[in-house]
């Protein structure tokens, strides 16, 4: 995503969103350290997550935007994000970046007003942590990780047409997954259909590699491809994310290579049917644990519930690796209400490592305000391929 996707209008909505509920939970400043949401708000595109990076956000919309990041990104700063002020470290030479932003804030008379930050995963080095936790001392009021990812979940119609897009190319991938497998050929080389399929229709880089396993490996949930030969009679699950313009749009199917056991038949059809309980609950307004209760109701009637070993479900969101998924999830005690305009993804799953055997359906669904819409118009049932 850049600059160039949206409208300007677009971004000035989003911030002020932002800066509304800053001022309802009492904060002067907030430091943006997440990749995605700096893309939501500026529009950059960079890899600068790959070292420290920090937006300074303020409450008041007269204050510039300023973006802390390493100077071997500020051209792509330049040229494809809405920022105000660019202030770099590390450029022929290392240098610190937590001096910067301790300048920054010093600079602009910053250091003393109420401060949020966010700490997210994987983007936030614990060194970095520790001394922004000393360098803002009392004046730290809350973190605020997923404050901007809450305001982002309800997709605008131009977030959802990427999505849709997204959706599209996932599809066209799975078909040529599908129309390839055959006995002799590698996890590595089905895989590379995939992606050559994904990136020849358009599709982004994923934020997240491909799961792709087959035969005694179906027991892995979250198995990357190997140099493994398909043989007669496998089993094989396929999972994968297209993009477009970053809104990823995720799908996994469930493939035999021959006609399938009669216990894979089984386990499939339960894993389905969970699929289908979830969906039929989702819509406007419905607390996100109902779809996973529902999910979860029919795995257990049918004796698998504790093989059932991932969530039912999770937010899909403009990706960054090493991962697309948003905070909001239809998983244990969730608390998480489910709104029209969200895309969330439907997998509940049953993995059994004594049997070498798993299943996972993987669909995403637009929640609209009766109902939600299936994106994917890929078969969801078992599909044998002759061998």
């Amino acid at each position: 995503m850049s600059k160039h996707d949206f409208d300007f209008d677009e971004f000035q909505t989003r911030r002020q969103l932002v800066r509304e509920a800053m001022y309802n939970q009492g904060m002067d400043v907030l430091l943006i350290i997440h990749p995605v949401c700096l893309h939501w708000l500026t529009g950059t595109d960079t890899k600068s997550y790959q070292s420290f990076q920090c937006l300074i956000f303020s409450a008041k919309d007269s204050f510039p935007l300023i973006i802390l990041t390493r100077e071997s990104e500020r051209a792509e700063y330049v040229d494809d994000a809405f920022v105000d002020e660019i202030r770099t470290f590390a450029g022929p030479e290392p240098s610190d970046p937590i001096e910067l932003l301790r300048d920054t804030l010093n600079e602009f008379s910053l250091s003393h007003q109420r401060i949020g930050l966010e700490v997210p995963a994987f983007y936030l080095h614990p060194h970095h942590y520790v001394r922004i936790l000393d360098l803002l001392g009392d004046n730290l009021k809350t973190e605020q990780t997923t404050l901007i990812h809450s305001l982002k979940a309800v997709k605008s119609s131009k977030e959802i047409q990427y999505i849709r897009i997204a959706s599209q190319i996932a599809d066209q991938a799975m078909q040529a997954c599908i129309g390839t497998v055959r006995p002799g050929l590698s996890e590595l080389e089905l895989s590379a259909q995939v992606y050559n399929t994904l990136l020849s229709n358009g599709s982004g880089i994923p934020a997240s590699p491909i799961n792709l396993v087959s035969g005694d490996r179906m027991c892995f949930s979250h198995g990357m491809p190997t140099h493994r030969l398909l043989r007669h009679k496998d089993d094989i699950n396929v999972e994968f994310g297209a993009t477009w313009k970053r809104y990823t749009a995720t799908i996994g199917r469930q493939l035999c290579l021959g006609s399938p056991s009669a216990r894979m038949q089984e386990i499939f059809e339960v894993c389905l049917a969970a699929c289908d309980a979830c969906i039929a609950t989702i819509r406007d307004g419905v607390p996100a644990i109902e779809p996973h209760l529902a999910a979860k109701k029919v795995i257990a009637e049918a004796g698998f519930n504790r093989y059932r070993i991932h969530t039912t479900g999770y937010g899909i969101a403009p990706g960054t690796p090493p991962s697309w998924g948003e905070p909001l999830n239809m998983y244990g005690d969730s608390a998480d209400v489910l709104k029209a305009g969200m895309v969330v993804s439907v997998e509940p799953p049953i993995y059994i490592h004594e049997e070498r055997i798993g299943v996972r359906v993987i669909d995403n669904v637009l929640v609209t305000t009766n109902g939600c819409e299936l994106l994917s118009n890929v078969t969801r049932n078992l599909v044998t391929v002759p061998s």
